[in-house]
């Protein structure tokens, strides 16, 4: 199994993936602004079995996935420096449903989710600020993307993102400190230090999801952890 995260994610947190996977530690120059040049929500949408990947990626990360047999599509839009070319890509998909702000989503994305649920939602940074879970309930801090999913019907539990590390911005976004594989929820931080931690747990727990935390420290936001 192939995790990608931000390079710059705690050590501890990079020593405990590789335990559990290969880890690909993920960084860009020059292509978009520091804070989000390692995110991989910002150049990656996985659907169903296919990665979407910008086209403007670098070389080494497109070949070393397909090295690694990852079925990859190169998407039309290149990742660029201002809004909204910073979150063409960063929607969530899930067997079901796509939810993005769908006036901005790469045009491949759209193409190979036309089988699924479209949802518009206003938050271009839709995966950074919502964790899809197995069962398509959510983990949300947004509050616009908690609005709608309730009203559709969905199970979504919303926090506030303040205590989640982002260097150069106030906080960081749950969606970005998190990625999910089978029944098991990782964090790139421990929920203890988290001022909502607690009710994360609870939420969790009852749909008997299993909680991981990468290492003994605030929760950091990478851009999500990718699991291929």
């Amino acid at each position: 199994m192939l995790i990608i995260g931000d390079n710059r994610i705690p050590g501890k947190a990079q020593t405990a993936l590789n335990k559990t996977g290969l880890f690909i530690p993920f960084l860009t120059q020059n292509i978009t602004y520091p804070a989000i040049a390692g995110h991989p929500d910002i150049f990656f949408l996985k659907i169903d079995k296919t990665l979407i990947v910008a086209p403007n990626t670098p070389r080494v990360y497109k070949q070393r996935l397909k090295e690694a047999g990852v079925s990859i599509i190169e998407g039309k839009s290149p990742v660029s420096k201002k809004y909204p070319a910073t979150a063409r890509y960063n929607a969530v998909s899930t067997p079901n449903l796509l939810i993005h702000n769908l006036k901005i989503t790469d045009p491949v994305v759209l193409q190979l989710s036309k089988g699924k649920k479209h949802i518009h939602v206003n938050q271009g940074y839709t995966r950074c600020n919502l964790l899809p879970l197995p069962d398509e309930s959510f983990i949300t801090s947004d509050e616009g993307i908690y609005r709608i999913l309730k009203t559709s019907g969905f199970d979504v539990l919303y926090v506030h993102p303040q205590g989640i590390l982002l260097p150069g911005f106030d906080n960081g976004f749950i969606g970005g400190c998190a990625g999910v594989f089978d029944n098991m929820i990782y964090f790139t931080g421990s929920l203890k230090y988290f001022p909502e931690g607690d009710i994360i747990k609870v939420f969790l727990k009852e749909k008997n999801l299993q909680i991981i935390e990468l290492y003994d420290g605030p929760l950091f936001d990478g851009g999500s952890l990718l699991f291929i």
